[in-house]
C-alpha cells in the first residue's frame, strides 16, 4: 500500500518552479524530462504536472515510462541505454533545449544519460533527493529491500558481480569499504570519473553541456512515495 509523500511533492514542485525561472525571458517554456525513483513510477508525478499545468499551461511535461516499480531494479547501465533512447527521441524535437528533473534514483540515472549523450540539450538539469555520492545507510525502501540485513553488510551482496546487477547496488557506497567499491562498483565511480577509464574525458564533457545545475537534497526518506 502507499500514498503520495507531501513533503516530497512540495519539493519537486518547487524544484520545477526554480528550472522555470531560468526560462522566463523565453517566449515558450521549454519541455520538461521527468525520471522517477526507485520503486516508483510515472503516476508519482501526478500532482508535479497538474502543477505545471496549471502554473505554466502550454508546458511540454514528458515522464519517460520505463523500468517502473521492480523493473527500476535493473542494473542502471542497461536503464541508462534505454532512458537514452526515449531523451533523444524528446530532445530532437525540442530546438531550443529541455529541462531534465530526476527524483532520488532517477537523478543518478540521469547523471548516466547526460554523460554518455553527446548530442543531448539538456539546458537545466534538476536533481532532487538523489545521493550523488552515493548511498550508505537506512531508508524505507532499504528496510523493504533488505528486513533482515545490517547495512554494514550489504557490500558483501553489492560488491560482487551478481550484486551490481541490482540498481540499489550501483551506487552502494560504503565508507568502511571505498577501495572495494572503487574495484567492483561498475556505475558510480565511473560517471563520477573516481577511476579512469577511456570514456572519462567524454562523460565530463557531455555532461559539462548542461547550462544550470540545482541540487535539492531532502533529510530522510528516499522515495517520493511512502510505502507502509
Amino acid at each position: 500500500m502507499s500514498g503520495v509523500n507531501d513533503r516530497s511533492c512540495v519539493l519537486l514542485t518547487w524544484s520545477v518552479f526554480v528550472v522555470l525561472c531560468f526560462s522566463v525571458s523565453s517566449i515558450a517554456y521549454k519541455p520538461i524530462i521527468l525520471i522517477h525513483g526507485l520503486l516508483d513510477e510515472p503516476s508519482a508525478f501526478e500532482e508535479l504536472v497538474q502543477f505545471i499545468n496549471e502554473t505554466h499551461p502550454g508546458t511540454s511535461v514528458n515522464i519517460i515510462d520505463l523500468y517502473d516499480d521492480l523493473d527500476s531494479l535493473s542494473p542502471l547501465w542497461h536503464q541508462v541505454g534505454n532512458f537514452t533512447i526515449k531523451v533523444r527521441e524528446i530532445t530532437k524535437k525540442a530546438k531550443d533545449g529541455v529541462h531534465m528533473l530526476g527524483f532520488s534514483q532517477g537523478g543518478i540515472l540521469a547523471r548516466g544519460i547526460l554523460s554518455t549523450m553527446p548530442d543531448h540539450n539538456v539546458h537545466n538539469f534538476i536533481a532532487l533527493s538523489t545521493p550523488q555520492m552515493g548511498q550508505y545507510g537506512d531508508t524505507s525502501y532499504f528496510q523493504w529491500l533488505f528486513p533482515r540485513t545490517l547495512k554494514e553488510e550489504i557490500y558483501k551482496v553489492c560488491y560482487k558481480d551478481f550484486g551490481q546487477n541490482i540498481s540499489f547496488c550501483n551506487y552502494w557506497n560504503d565508507p568502511h569499504h571505498h577501495q572495494l567499491y572503487l574495484q567492483q562498483n561498475v556505475y558510480l565511480p565511473v560517471i563520477d570519473n573516481e577511476v579512469n577509464t577511456s570514456r572519462s574525458n567524454q562523460f565530463k564533457e557531455n555532461y559539462l553541456k548542461i547550462k544550470n545545475l540545482v541540487l535539492i537534497g531532502e533529510i530522510g526518506r528516499a522515495s517520493c512515495r511512502e510505502r507502509v
